[in-house]
């Protein structure tokens, strides 16, 4: 089995930075996509920003100020939080989508989730 485990969340100031990391552990042959997600109270979860390969992809209201990198070696992608707002105030969910190996299909997993809050 694979499991995501995110860590980096808390509550910062508006205009302060986090970073938050997510490891994978497990069997894994081959990441697909890797990204981050988050879900505000009230509100459905949204796209924040994922990584393909060499290509990355952002939604628009973080473009500027979010950064999503991947370190293969360590099966640990991250997200580097700049100029945090409160509406960025959210739980924020690792997901990837992997094969364990050479004879399994594309699987999708989704971390537990870390808390960030920025007040104003």
């Amino acid at each position: 089995q694979v499991q995501l485990v995110e860590s980096g969340g808390g509550l910062v100031q508006a205009g302060g930075s986090l970073r938050l990391s997510c490891l994978a552990s497990g069997t894994i042959f081959r990441f697909n996509t890797m990204g981050w997600y988050r879900q505000a109270p009230g509100k459905q979860r949204e796209l924040v920003a994922t990584t393909s390969g060499d290509s990355t992809n952002y939604a628009d209201s973080v473009k500027g100020r979010f950064t999503i990198s991947r370190d293969n070696a360590k099966n640990t992608v991250y997200l580097q939080m700049n100029s945090l707002k409160p509406e960025d105030t959210a739980v924020y969910y690792c997901n990837a989508h992997l094969r364990r190996s050479i004879i399994y299909g594309r699987e999708e997993y989704w971390g537990q989730g870390t808390q960030v809050t920025v007040s104003s």
